[in-house]
């Protein structure tokens, strides 16, 4: 548990011509039991007086207005607030609410007092509140489903706290996790009027914890007291289109849920329609959106909202603020682990060394070179070099005969003197920040902390595409069964959890996955920095070298040590060498093809995420 004394809170809220219930929403605000620590306005264009209003008040905490020059509707508005309170007030928690939303005393309080109730290497993606309407009577606009798959564990720590599991929530006085934006992206602008909310908080709880709050009461004062289900006439365009963007052109459902969501959708719609005084209208209204939801994807943020500005340059990716101090375990000094063999490249081999140690912000206390059998006389000099270093001198471990991988890091293992060891490959080059960022995960209670990984060739400033990793411990797990959830040079470990799992020897060419499938069912915490933090050069036999008989014998291997394990059942062994078997044996330009379409996503200059795939 953290304190909750410690859990910084910025409010959002979003306001459009009902300065009335502005003035309301903000009073209640401020009369909390609990203060946030800043509030964000977004005034959408307003023509009342609203942002005016705003600029007037003295309020017990910090007001950020933001005015737009039009109405952008809820879904901009949010985009705009989130990424300006994440921009400029580095939050842990958004409060994310609409103008009509009184809170009660306790709200803000029982929600931070669920959030520091759950473990610090796993928060929830959001933490919803009980949404009333002006009566008292839960408002059948905002009630949300419990979560059909959540598991007994999950099930039991909502119980025991007064809450229960969802799978998606409103804007409606909404908590949200700094970090899972961050991982996961703000919500979509182009989701004007409706299902933004919805498709924002299923898109971050797909693999992640949502929780509703039974004390955390908000009212929600709508005029009338009911749901979707009442006609909304020729806004039912955007109903429709934005609810085929959210199946069919986000990550946020699963396929089995679009068929559930997708069933309970058609049959709201059909009692909409039938109850509408308007039916033609209705209908050719959502003929109008199904056409413009097969005609174009969402526009990405900056484009809709370039008339107002656009989005500030660094919220949605800025990086978390470093945790722990001089003293904590992981910053007392860690090992850096480099394998060395005969077939990498001197200059490479340099230019890796050089990467971990005078670039790195937080550089290593101690280098450990593996030299895996005899090498050129250019790698001998480097190594020879590297061992003279007067700023980071290195040691070196030369072995007479090359042993493969997994032996020579666990003989290198045995000779790092710390208990965090990050590794490294020989040709690879790691950015300034890897080793701030991921001791930063170490020291709040992680045994793995990996990375996504950017893909470069000879010119190290020209990347041709990254490899994203799942971030949380819960998204680890759920991709466990399948794919290996670590980019292997990327990741920074404690070494007496791959001690405690026997090492890396056990599965020759597949050692990495097979270690982080012991560490992780043995209860390692594994965790993952969602940005790229190490630049991984494909050369041209990278993607022959994961292919062929012998592979597809590592391949095998593997997954009878996974399914004797009890780590996978006997469908999943079927499902994972049928799909990953054929990955093995497909030639070489296929499976470049294959692998880049489904693992990794093209670099977006402008900072959006252009796919949100997981690694193989």
């Amino acid at each position: 548990m953290t304190d909750p004394r410690s859990t910084r809170v910025v409010a959002v809220m979003v306001s459009y011509n009902r300065r009335e219930l502005l003035a309301r929403s903000l009073a209640a605000i401020a009369a909390s039991d609990r203060l946030p620590d800043a509030l964000v306005v977004v005034d959408n264009g307003s023509t009342d007086g609203s942002a005016d209003y705003v600029a007037s008040l003295t309020m017990p905490f910090e007001v950020d207005l933001v005015r737009l020059a039009e109405n952008t509707g809820g879904a901009g508005g949010f985009t705009m607030g989130m990424a300006t309170a994440l921009e400029k007030h580095s939050p842990d928690l958004l409060w994310v609410m609409d103008d009509d939303t009184v809170p009660r005393p306790a709200a803000l309080a029982e929600a931070v007092r669920l959030w520091a109730a759950c473990i610090e290497t796993d928060k929830p993606a959001f933490i919803a509140s009980r949404v009333v309407w002006s009566d008292g009577r839960d408002h059948p606009m905002n009630t949300m489903r419990d979560r059909w798959d959540a598991s007994p564990v999950d099930r039991r720590f909502a119980a025991a706290h007064r809450a229960r599991v969802v799978r998606s929530a409103s804007f409606v006085s909404l908590f949200v996790s700094a970090d899972a934006v961050r991982a996961l992206g703000l919500p979509v602008a182009d989701y004007f009027l409706w299902n933004d909310d919805f498709e924002f908080t299923a898109r971050l709880a797909r693999r992640r914890l949502g929780l509703a709050s039974l004390d955390s009461v908000v009212e929600h004062h709508t005029k009338i007291f009911d749901s979707f289900t009442v006609d909304i006439g020729e806004r039912f365009r955007f109903e429709v289109r934005n609810k085929i963007w959210t199946f069919f052109r986000s990550q946020a459902l699963a396929p089995a849920e679009k068929v559930l969501y997708g069933g309970s959708t058609l049959r709201r719609w059909g009692r909409m329609v039938a109850g509408s005084p308007r039916p033609g209208v209705v209908l050719r209204s959502g003929l109008l959106g199904l056409r413009e939801a097969l005609a174009h994807p969402p526009r990405a943020n900056d484009a809709v909202l370039a008339g107002v500005g656009g989005l500030p340059r660094r919220a949605a990716h800025s990086d978390p603020e470093p945790a722990g101090s001089s003293d904590d375990p992981a910053h007392s000094g860690f090992s850096v682990l480099l394998p060395v063999y005969a077939g990498d490249d001197a200059a490479r081999v340099r230019r890796a060394l050089e990467s971990v140690t005078a670039d790195q912000t937080v550089p290593p206390a101690q280098v450990v070179i593996v030299r895996d059998g005899p090498v050129s006389s250019d790698i001998e000099a480097v190594l020879a070099d590297a061992e003279r270093d007067a700023r980071f001198p290195a040691e070196v471990l030369r072995l007479p005969a090359g042993v493969g991988l997994a032996d020579a890091l666990d003989a290198g293992l045995r000779e790092c003197r710390h208990d965090v060891v990050a590794r490294m490959d020989a040709d690879d080059v790691s950015v300034p920040e890897r080793f701030a960022r991921q001791l930063a995960l170490m020291a709040a209670g992680y045994d793995i902390v990996g990375s996504a990984i950017a893909e470069i060739g000879d010119d190290e400033s020209h990347r041709i595409a990254s490899r994203p990793v799942p971030a949380t411990h819960r998204e680890i797990m759920a991709q466990l069964g399948f794919r290996t959830p670590f980019n292997h040079p990327s990741v920074m470990y404690r070494a007496s959890a791959v001690y405690a799992a026997g090492g890396y020897r056990g599965v020759p060419d597949m050692e990495d996955y097979w270690l982080w499938a012991r560490m992780l069912h043995r209860g390692s915490l594994g965790a993952n920095v969602p940005d790229a933090l190490v630049l991984y050069r494909v050369s041209d036999g990278a993607y022959a070298r994961r292919g062929g008989q012998r592979m597809l014998t590592a391949e095998l291997r593997l997954q009878r040590r996974m399914l004797a394990a009890g780590y996978i059942n006997g469908l999943t062994f079927v499902r994972n060498m049928l799909v990953r078997g054929i990955y093995r044996l497909v030639p070489t330009r296929v499976r470049r093809r294959g692998y880049r379409a489904a693992f990794t996503e093209h670099p977006d200059m402008s900072g959006n995420r252009t796919a949100g795939k997981a690694a193989c």
